[in-house]
């Protein structure tokens, strides 16, 4: 999903940045990979098991934050099929915008949109 985002995006003309596997449960990886994209005009955040990342992320920058982008991924209850990420993300209490799962296409746009709203007129 991730990786379907950052091609749309990039193909409505917008430079996209990325940063992998740093996921909640690892919080420490999420610092650096945070500074690598510091000052994004919009954030896509994709996120599977229990869709905590994108609440996290939006809690530490000032720019939107697209992800909801729950992932089909994990286990247990509600788990396999990314309702648990999906529930979790429309609950949450930071600001995000939410897709549906495996949606990196809709969120690609969606970023991608934002961004070029943010740069209307520049030239």
């Amino acid at each position: 999903m991730a990786e379907e985002a950052r091609i749309i995006a990039e193909e409505m003309g917008c430079r996209v940045t990325t940063a992998y596997d740093v996921g909640a449960a690892g919080i420490h990886r999420l610092f650096p990979a945070l500074r690598q994209v510091q000052g994004a005009d919009v954030y896509v955040v994709a996120a599977g098991r229990e869709g905590t990342l994108p609440a996290v992320v939006a809690g530490l920058v000032s720019r939107p934050v697209v992800g909801g982008v729950p992932v089909s991924t994990g286990y247990g209850y509600m788990g396999g099929q990314g309702e648990a990420a999906l529930a979790s993300m429309l609950q949450s209490c930071s600001v995000i915008a939410v897709v549906n799962i495996d949606a990196g296409f809709t969120a690609g746009a969606f970023a991608a949109l934002i961004a070029r709203g943010a740069h209307d007129g520049e030239d």
